[in-house]
């Protein structure tokens, strides 16, 4: 037989993902597994969004819908850039709606990369970014974050890694895995790299909505002179529990989102017709569902910092967002993939290896507390006994 692609065969799969397989199989087999793998709200999806979707499909839209999103989606989103996040030069001409938050991706770097641009990947980065920029021919440079500084960007690191060819920099914030969220310092040093440099910028906004103690999320694209060079990625599945809807968007430059738009066109078409209608009724409709599930969401991460707190051996800092904590494990010279793999032969917990997300992240795990607090109290009890025996 001919060879298959080479370039796929490079690419490994998604380390979450096979953790979460793992921790499936062995809760198949009758095992008492904790998996915490992956980063899926535990939470179904509100009712009054499942009730716009379903409305929808009574109706009849269940035909192709408009490749970009419709016209009320797009509304929505404009509506919303301009309530929520005080960027207010987008049109709903410069949005393409997809079908979940890494197609989206995936699509920016489409669209901003030739083969031999490179992209700067601030790691520890969710393990699918530096993935992505090498299917679309790119290179991903690792930007190592300090783990002894809560991995805080600054300007100096940043220029130490670009070359004339450095075409992009991806940010997340709140980021996965480590929980940080932008202060206005590292928001400055990315803003001055990004303009005096000319890079595209694409800003994963994901986790927006999920934030503790005060913190304030900030777009990129509200900053002065990042309105022609950010693309903005968001979607549905973390803030409204929408993971299975596979509904997400980008926003972005003109001639970016034409491109992006044309890509679309020659390889998925569009989103499904009716989650658009969920969609519009999730951005224009009651957020109280959303305020709910991040208050249970700051309760389980309360408990969970306070119990690592008294587990020796575990360091962890407190997460500013999202809904992830990634502690360092301190107490032993194994690595990330060994300390996961004990985890879960030893203790039935499903974990991601801190080097999942690149160098930066060894001798971390993350955890996902996006999940019943039964299940974060066994965790934490199965730690403090595994924990002193590495």
């Amino acid at each position: 037989m001919k060879n298959l692609s080479h370039l796929i065969e490079s690419v490994p799969a998604s380390p979450t993902t096979l953790m979460m397989q793992k921790g499936r199989e062995l809760a198949a087999a009758g095992k008492d597994i904790v998996n915490l793998a992956g980063g899926e709200p535990d939470f179904n999806t509100p009712q009054h969004i499942i009730d716009a979707g379903y409305r929808a499909i009574l109706a009849g839209d269940t035909h192709y819908p408009p490749s970009f999103g419709t016209p009320d989606l797009l509304a929505a989103i404009v509506a919303k850039l301009k309530r929520e996040n005080n960027v207010h030069h987008i049109t709903p001409n410069q949005i393409v709606v997809t079908p979940g938050g890494k197609w989206a991706i995936y699509v920016t770097l489409a669209v901003t990369l030739n083969p031999g641009d490179e992209v700067l990947v601030l790691d520890p980065s969710w393990v699918s970014y530096a993935p992505m920029v090498e299917l679309n021919k790119g290179v991903p440079v690792r930007v190592p974050l300090p783990s002894s500084d809560n991995f805080t960007i600054t300007r100096e690191l940043l220029e130490r890694y670009i070359t004339p060819r450095t075409q992009l920099i991806m940010v997340n914030s709140p980021n996965n895995p480590t929980g940080r969220v932008l202060t206005r310092a590292e928001i400055d040093a990315l803003v001055q790299v990004a303009t005096e440099h000319d890079l595209y910028v694409m800003s994963d906004e994901i986790y927006e909505h999920i934030l503790f103690d005060g913190a304030v999320h900030t777009s990129l694209a509200a900053e002065p002179g990042m309105a022609e060079r950010t693309i903005i990625v968001n979607g549905f599945s973390k803030a409204y529990a929408m993971t299975g809807w596979r509904l997400a968007w980008l926003a972005g430059p003109a001639p970016v989102i034409k491109l992006a738009r044309t890509y679309q066109t020659q390889t998925v078409t569009s989103a499904a017709s009716f989650t658009m209608a969920a969609g519009a009724a999730a951005l224009n409709g009651p957020q109280d569902a959303v305020h709910a599930m991040t208050a249970a969401y700051a309760e389980r991460r309360k408990f969970v910092l306070d119990a690592l707190e008294e587990i020796p051996g575990i360091e962890c800092a407190p997460i500013e967002g999202a809904f992830y904590v990634f502690p360092k494990f301190t107490a032993t010279q194994k690595n990330s993939l060994e300390i996961a793999n004990i985890l879960l032969e030893k203790a039935l917990i499903a974990s991601t290896p801190g080097i999942a997300f690149g160098a930066a992240g060894e001798g971390h795990i993350r955890f996902s507390i996006a999940t019943h607090m039964h299940d974060l109290e066994r965790m934490v009890d199965r730690l403090a006994q595994l924990v002193p025996t590495l």
